[in-house]
């Protein structure tokens, strides 16, 4: 039975704070589960937040999800994608934009995808993707990761590092792939509750 509260595996505390205003739109509750998980090594966001859930659920017995995301460099042919966590710890925002001096074409992405599991059940993913540019520089404190460098197109030149919370939520990557899950667990719930049933 689905209820209104959800665990997000994380040891990422900003993670977490995005993810919990998003849900809490959707009446939602999310609380933080702190553990490790099997890390696969893949070139596809999807393969490594499928393997990461499904660990998860078989350690905790608990309705989880997990997020993984990856900043997309064009110039860079896609890099630094799903190594995008390994990156920032090695060579950060810095590297990124000392691997694009001199390089023109800036176009770059963001993506999330969401895995939701819980025990008895498969993985269900839930997909976001933000279009955007690399900065000259980083700029703004805001946020976490490589928002400082990341301008998305739909906003107002500013990266996601000089944006509240609030304003990132409105176009981030994560939102939309945390929004896509939202809705459906909140229809899956509500068929599944036993109201609906008579």
């Amino acid at each position: 039975m689905r209820g209104r509260l959800i665990f997000l595996v994380t040891r990422n505390i900003h993670k977490f704070n995005e993810a919990r205003r998003v849900l809490a739109q959707y009446k939602i509750a999310a609380a933080m589960l702190r553990m490790g998980t099997v890390e696969v090594q893949s070139d596809y966001l999807e393969e490594v937040a499928r393997f990461r859930a499904l660990d998860a659920v078989k350690k905790s017995g608990l309705p989880i999800i997990v997020e993984d995301a990856g900043l997309f460099v064009r110039a860079l042919k896609g890099f630094p994608g799903p190594y995008s966590s390994y990156v920032y710890r090695t060579i950060g925002s810095l590297g990124v934009l000392k691997l694009l001096e001199g390089v023109e074409e800036r176009g770059a992405y963001f993506k999330s995808v969401v895995a939701y599991s819980c025990p008895k059940e498969g993985v269900k993913l839930f997909r976001g993707v933000v279009e955007g540019t690399i900065a000259l520089e980083a700029r703004g404190s805001s946020g976490f990761g490589f928002d400082p460098i990341f301008i998305p197109l739909e906003g107002d030149g500013r990266t996601f590092g000089e944006m509240t919370t609030d304003e990132k939520n409105r176009l981030s990557h994560r939102s939309r792939a945390l929004r896509s899950f939202a809705e459906w667990y909140k229809a899956a719930s509500e068929f599944s509750s036993p109201s609906s049933q008579r």
